[in-house]
């Protein structure tokens, strides 16, 4: 693998880590800025919904400089919001700061992901993909647990320093370590739309919704669920998310790997096996040793779709990739916030803290089923056009011949 994608591997960690450690400093920033807790909440929202919205704004506004240009003031972006976060003298001040770095977040792994494949064999692409993504799942073993531990022990401030001087590592390694790949000739802005007029890039993206939405209806309520059903303590929950990090890695891994040879088939078992782990997470969160083992499957399941996901939304809008790349970012995030919701309201209604599982498993099984529609149609497609071309008989031509 080239050591660009270390580069990129940098900037997802820095990526990674500010977008999940303020689920730990909330209570120092609410009490620092004297704002309720679901105030506070505000900042995870509006990091969440600048994902969505600047995917597409961010990747549109790029398309007249080269990839790598492009890539350098997204990471100069984020370095800049996690300033403003770290200095905010007022609570709206730091929500502009959280806005003003998510807006990197989705065009960065977008246009990343497409400098990734560019940069290996076509039968390389996907775990290319995966290399990249590394950075943001190690954020979540190591970034996140330690910088809330700087957070609550040397000051939440002193965290987004840090984050931000991340920031700055991964924009000098962009610098130094990515090639300047041409700007892609020819390619306008209506050509990348076009690609979402191709319905396999729009079912891999309902797939990216719901599959990696089926994941976040759980681990979105894990504390309540840890403490109040399987009888943890408190402070054992970073460690769980901790355990959940270490099964992304892995399922990112796994999943680049083997969508390089079948991609199909890996998003078939991925999505089936996690919507099955989701369902028995409903029995196995009332035993202490079940749920931690089933916190590890799910996080190695739900990240093992990313990878074929990411090069399936490639493939299929081959030519002008990079929008409909970002896009598929930003359905990452909107299914975190579409099964965060749908999660809160089965508990609200009294089904209690276990059954978000459900929901997630819902999701997953749904996007199970679009894939298999997706490859259903696929292989039609592909039936018909070597038909057409002559290289496969016609029904009649072949019965004729067997007789």
């Amino acid at each position: 693998m080239p050591l660009a994608l270390l580069a990129l591997a940098i900037g997802a960690f820095g990526i990674g880590t500010t977008e999940f450690v303020i689920m730990g400093l909330l209570p120092e920033v609410a009490a620092d800025f004297q704002v309720s807790i679901p105030t506070a909440g505000f900042l995870v929202t509006g990091y969440a919904l600048g994902v969505v919205l600047g995917a597409p704004l961010m990747t549109v506004l790029g398309t007249r400089v080269t990839r790598k240009r492009m890539l350098m003031v997204l990471m100069g972006l984020f370095v800049i919001g996690n300033v403003v976060s770290a200095v905010a003298p007022v609570f709206g001040v730091m929500l502009a700061g959280r806005v003003i770095a998510s807006l990197a977040h989705g065009a960065f792994f977008g246009i990343g992901s497409v400098v990734a494949a560019d940069l290996v064999a076509p039968q390389k692409k996907a775990g290319a993909i995966a290399m990249m993504f590394t950075g943001l799942t190690v954020a979540n073993v190591i970034g996140v647990p330690l910088g809330t531990y700087i957070g609550q022990n040397v000051g939440w401030r002193t965290t987004f320093f840090i984050v931000a001087a991340l920031g700055v590592v991964g924009l000098l390694g962009v610098a130094r370590l990515v090639p300047e790949q041409p700007k892609a000739e020819g390619v306008r802005l209506r050509h990348e739309l076009a690609a979402f007029r191709n319905v396999q890039v729009l079912l891999a993206m309902a797939m990216t919704v719901l599959g990696f939405g089926g994941v976040f209806a759980a681990i979105t309520y894990i504390t309540p669920m840890m403490t109040e059903i399987a009888g943890y303590s408190a402070s054992s929950v970073t460690w769980l998310l901790v355990l959940f990090g270490l099964g992304m890695v892995g399922g990112n891994l796994l999943g680049g790997k083997f969508a390089d040879r079948h991609l199909m088939p890996m998003l078939y078992v991925s999505l089936g096996s996690l919507a099955a782990v989701l369902a028995v997470f409903t029995l196995t969160a009332h035993n202490k040793i079940a749920a931690a083992v089933t916190i590890v499957l799910i996080g190695g399941l739900g990240f093992a779709t990313v990878p074929p996901l990411q090069k399936r939304v490639l493939d299929q809008a081959a030519g002008a990739p990079t929008l409909a790349s970002a896009v598929n970012i930003g359905a990452f995030n909107l299914g975190n916030a579409l099964s965060a919701w749908l999660g809160g309201l089965v508990i609200a209604a009294g089904l209690g803290y276990t059954a978000p599982n459900w929901v997630g498993a819902v999701l997953a099984a749904s996007a199970l089923v679009l894939a298999v529609a997706s490859g259903l149609v696929e292989r039609r497609t592909v039936t018909h056009s070597r038909r057409v071309a002559g290289h496969i008989p016609e029904p009649v031509a072949v019965a004729e011949a067997s007789r």
